[in-house]
């Protein structure tokens, strides 16, 4: 009977242990996610900016094209920011929406 009890402790104490581990890594995975708007401009080349990284973005004449430029954009103002003092202030002000709708309007 005893040999249960502390069989099921043990199974008990690693669930606890994994939850906390996936926990932190649901917690690292939105560290390093960043919301990104994306636009056509007049000219047809698509628009990504990233308004949690001031200054932070990029163009390209194809989707996939803007994808890699702006995860490169992106990787560039971070490691500025590990410099940069006045660059972290203004990422901590940023704002960091969250995607709400767009709508066309007709009027």
């Amino acid at each position: 009977m005893k040999k249960k009890a502390k069989i099921y402790r043990v199974k008990e104490k690693a669930a606890s242990y994994l939850a906390v581990a996936n926990r932190g890594n649901l917690n690292a995975a939105r560290k390093n996610q960043y919301a990104v708007i994306i636009e056509q401009d007049e000219d047809g080349f698509f628009v990504a900016s990233v308004p949690a990284l001031p200054g932070c973005y990029t163009q390209a004449k194809t989707l996939s094209g803007l994808r890699g430029n702006i995860k490169d954009a992106i990787k560039l103002c971070l490691s500025v920011a590990k410099k940069d003092v006045g660059y972290q202030n203004q990422i901590k002000a940023a704002y960091q929406p969250s995607f709400i709708a767009m709508e066309m309007v007709t009027v």
